[in-house]
């Protein structure tokens, strides 16, 4: 096998327990050790993993948590049926609504599984409308796990997977996708400081998207830039069209799926415009409205990355406000969640940081403050 790989291999150990593992049955080596494999006795991929051996729709079925009274069926046929495709959509939605509280790593790994899975699905036969169906399940996941990707700070991997969900999405010819991948291409483009960058992927993301949430997302994008670009006129005009399209949208039927743009999210990019443009008593009001929508009735945080931003703006009006205890108080609970968006953490905290660096440099609980976002910059 090493002898036929293009790439480096694990070691010798580590190749042993894999193919006892392949050899048991326990698991399925990937595509690459497919081929690999294959290569190595000397013969084709198909002729040790025939593509239409029935084996991995069934598990697709029974990872849904779907009920597994017709898997039997489904093994003797060598077609994917509408059910494997409505059992990929319910595992893609329901990744899609654990991004908020899942542990990143523990999402990825489970994201980039079901992508395999689902792309596998290509080299069965497929009717023109399964394989679009087939394009487009792979897409939202691949958005998904760029998402999660960026949110560790895995800079250059996230733009590889945006990339690649946008050529799903044009492939598929789903208009959805594509726009949620430029929407990403502006939200990283903000957090690295490229507000016309911003501006330019809420364009072209708007031109192939024009009228549904991702349009209303690349809106909000677009007033965030604006703000850091200090031009208030074109930031309320940017909330304005969002809040205008997002009126002509029906409520959705999960807000917690992370792509869709419900009311209380429109009202998380406000507030980050206002706190820019330095509308304290606006800023404060939707800061406290995003914290009351995402936190349960019990205390449970829906939304911990939302409230996160929320606590920093607070914070933010509260050291304008001359209240340095409690800047720091709300500095602070915002960096201590389990569940973090790095890049949209750091770009607020280092607002915050800013802010009390200018006005409260000699203050030990404002340099304590500033010394933990350094550390969590380096991390």
């Amino acid at each position: 096998m090493r002898a036929h790989a293009a790439d480096q291999l694990p070691a010798d150990s580590t190749l042993l327990r894999n193919w006892k593992r392949w050899e048991s049955g326990n698991s399925e080596p990937d595509g690459y050790y497919k081929a690999l494999i294959a290569e190595t006795f000397g013969t084709v991929t198909a002729a040790f993993f025939p593509p239409s051996a029935p084996r991995g729709e069934a598990e697709l079925i029974a990872g849904s948590g779907m009920e597994t009274v017709e898997i039997l069926a489904r093994l003797r046929s060598s077609e994917v049926s509408n059910a494997t495709l409505d059992a990929l959509k319910i595992t893609a939605d329901r990744l899609c609504c654990e991004y908020p509280y899942m542990a990143s790593e523990q999402l990825r790994v489970e994201g980039r599984a079901w992508l395999r899975r689902i792309t596998a699905l290509t080299d069965r036969r497929l009717t023109l409308a399964q394989h679009q169906e087939v394009l487009t399940l792979a897409g939202w996941v691949a958005l998904l796990v760029g998402c999660v990707e960026y949110d560790m700070g895995l800079r250059r991997i996230a733009e590889g997977t945006r990339k690649a969900a946008l050529t799903l999405g044009e492939e598929a010819s789903n208009a959805a996708v594509s726009g949620w991948a430029y929407e990403m291409r502006a939200w990283y483009a903000l957090t690295q400081g490229d507000y016309r960058g911003v501006i330019a992927a809420a364009e072209a993301g708007e031109a192939v998207a024009a009228h549904g949430g991702a349009a209303v997302q690349l809106a909000a994008q677009r007033a965030k830039a604006w703000a850091r670009l200090g031009d208030r006129r074109q930031v309320e005009t940017a909330l304005d069209k969002g809040r205008s399209l997002l009126e002509s949208l029906p409520y959705p039927e999960d807000t917690d799926h992370h792509f869709v743009v419900d009311p209380a999210k429109f009202d998380f990019y406000a507030m980050d415009c206002y706190r820019i443009a330095g509308e304290d008593r606006l800023a404060e009001m939707y800061a406290r409205e995003v914290i009351r929508s995402s936190t349960n009735p019990d205390g449970t945080e829906r939304k911990p990355m939302r409230n996160a931003e929320a606590r920093i703006t607070l914070g933010v009006v509260a050291a304008r406000g001359g209240d340095l205890d409690q800047a720091v108080s709300y500095g602070r609970r915002a960096l201590v969640g389990d569940r973090k968006s790095l890049p949209s953490l750091l770009m607020c905290s280092k607002e915050l940081a800013t802010l009390l660096r200018e006005r409260y440099a000699k203050e030990p609980e404002a340099a304590s403050y500033l010394d933990e976002v350094r550390a969590l910059s380096a991390n």
